[in-house]
């Protein structure tokens, strides 16, 4: 067990096996494909975003 592990509080960050994780490593750099379709769902979700504003916004204005 990882001497910073949180186990005992029910979560835990190290990736250890001890915890249930899956051990090995956290990729930390993304495929220019995996990058697109990142940014691609967030601009989809940002655009919700706006719709709903400008709803709420309409709404107040009647």
């Amino acid at each position: 067990m990882d001497e910073n592990c949180d186990c005992k509080k029910g979560t835990c960050d190290c990736g250890c096996d001890c915890c249930g994780g899956e051990g090995g490593f956290d990729r930390q750099f993304l495929t220019k494909a995996e990058q697109i379709e990142e940014l691609e769902s967030y601009l989809a979700e940002l655009k919700l975003e706006l719709q709903a504003v400008e709803e709420h916004l309409a709404d107040l204005r009647k």
